[in-house]
């Protein structure tokens, strides 16, 4: 199976090396490309890349307001194949992981296989009080107000069909922290979602984006799409 990678970075000067090798290690024997939405970065992000000379990795650079959620739009509209799978540029998300992904979206003939990582069950999340803290109560509103599709609606980690953003882009929510909320709630149309455990690392090196207007921009979302959800149903 051929599928496009997209991975929204800023200022992930001292992860992207280690990512990168780890990403080309573990995929040897598998067709893929690797796609780098950059949101400006200041750090040296841009003078590591221009060591890295591959066919199948493409660096992009975006000079607009930084927006997670835009890159990975951004991403999506430049890769060249039919299954995207989406993941972060810090290390937290391990690229072992992929092939898990990837085996249950093949195996599953799935529209969605979502690397979660089981906030309510698990003993033990490499997540501050504050982000573990804001993710449960996060996954709670969308599963109580939107439907529960997934046990990690808030999960940056997942594999997809291009087509479903090819067909619905004009009514994703497009901007904010949380690209995957957008695109399972994109329309009421059935998919085939999937949850695969995964182990989400500490971050290694670099600083965390999260802080309160991140957490604000998701609340502002999921009020978008229960509103979305109200209208359709009185259409």
């Amino acid at each position: 199976m051929k599928f496009s990678i997209v991975i929204p970075v800023y200022n992930e000067s001292k992860n992207i090396p280690l990512l990168i090798n780890q990403i080309y290690k573990v995929l040897k024997s598998q067709t893929f490309e690797l796609i780098l939405v950059d949101d400006n970065s200041t750090d040296e992000t841009k003078n590591i890349m221009k060591n890295y000379q591959k066919k199948n990795l493409k660096y992009l650079i975006r000079k607009q307001e930084r927006d997670l959620t835009k890159s990975c739009v951004f991403g999506f509209e430049k890769s060249k194949y039919k299954n995207i799978l989406v993941m972060d540029g810090d290390l937290q998300h391990r690229p072992i992981d992929i092939i898990k992904l990837v085996i249950t979206y093949k195996k599953k003939k799935a529209d969605f296989v979502i690397g979660t990582r089981n906030l309510f069950k698990k003993k033990k999340h490499n997540l501050s009080f504050f982000r573990l803290s804001a993710s449960r109560i996060l996954i709670l509103l969308v599963n109580f107000f939107l439907g529960k599709k997934t046990s990690d609606p808030m999960s940056g980690f997942f594999i997809f069909k291009k087509k479903i953003f090819s067909n619905n882009k004009r009514k994703l929510y497009n901007r904010g922290y949380k690209i995957l909320m957008d695109l399972i709630y994109i329309n009421t149309e059935k998919k085939k979602i999937f949850d695969v455990d995964i182990n989400f690392d500490n971050r290694k090196k670099g600083a965390s984006k999260m802080n309160l207007k991140i957490l604000i921009s998701l609340i502002n979302m999921i009020i978008y799409k229960i509103y979305g959800k109200i209208f359709n149903k009185l259409s």
